[in-house]
């Protein structure tokens, strides 16, 4: 059984990141996509409801599950025997930090990275730029799931 995690902070699920998802499902027998916890990052949503949503948005692959992870990713691998890692690659930019991680991971475990260029329509969309676009009032609806994009708008109308 090949299986893959496709770690991340989903904070919220975009539609790039189902792009990614859907891609690697039909590569692998099983996707793990998990919700790394950075306590040094300040998130939008909680662990529980960032896999509550990925959760909902992923339902239609049966070879997905959900996640969560709190230290190294290469441990989390070690632990529950996966040998590849998808990382989903926006632009040139994102290429020189993930192939240091890669190689560190790969360093450390023997843990091989699988990058997946992200869709032209996605190539510039990120969770941070989506919070900011939806936070000025700005129309994410093409940007996120309907569903993911009701909780968005409710969470950023708790904080005003």
């Amino acid at each position: 059984m090949t299986r893959a995690v496709y770690p991340g902070s989903y904070d919220p699920v975009t539609n790039g990141h189902l792009d990614i998802i859907g891609r690697a499902a039909h590569l692998f027998d099983e996707v793990v996509v998990a919700v790394l916890i950075n306590k040094n990052k300040r998130t939008l949503f909680d662990v529980e409801e960032r896999q509550e949503m990925l959760r909902e948005v992923t339902a239609q692959w049966d070879n997905v599950r959900v996640d969560s992870w709190h230290g190294l990713l290469v441990d989390y691998c070690r632990e529950n025997n996966i040998k590849a890692i998808v990382k989903g690659l926006r632009a040139v930019s994102d290429y020189d930090y993930e192939l240091q991680m890669a190689q560190m991971n790969h360093q450390l475990t023997g843990v091989d990275t699988l990058f997946m260029q992200a869709s032209p329509q996605y190539s510039y969309l990120a969770s941070s730029l989506v919070k900011e676009v939806a936070t000025y009032g700005g129309d994410v609806s093409t940007l996120l799931p309907a569903t993911i994009e009701q909780r968005l708008q409710q969470r950023l109308a708790e904080t005003r």
